[in-house]
């Protein structure tokens, strides 16, 4: 009797453990599905930042515009690298791919 007992105790033990084990899994898991959403809705707050940014920039500020402006300003005068030259052509490049992207939609 006291070995059929025993054997149950045993298996309810091993049960429990697997029970604990799939928790534990669960949390973890949870856990990293929270936190990718934490990211996501960081990203989808910045990109709408970003995106409201421009949309200001069509609708007639020229915040964007005229830092660039002053940017090429005080590249041409102080003889910038040609990386720099670059990089505002770049910026200059994204202002009016995300215009038309605003545009577009």
């Amino acid at each position: 009797m006291l070995a059929i007992i025993n054997k149950y105790q045993e298996n309810l033990n091993l049960a429990t453990a697997h029970e604990h084990k799939l928790a534990d899994e669960y949390a973890r898991v949870y856990a990293e599905k929270e936190a990718r959403g934490r990211v996501i809705d960081s990203l989808h707050q910045e990109a709408t930042m970003w995106m409201d940014r421009f949309a200001l920039t069509l609708n007639g500020n020229q915040e964007l515009p005229r830092l660039l402006a002053k940017a090429k300003a005080m590249a041409n005068a102080n003889f910038a690298l040609e990386e720099i030259h670059g990089l505002l052509s770049y910026c200059q490049h994204m202002i009016d791919l995300m215009a038309h992207i605003i545009r577009s939609h």
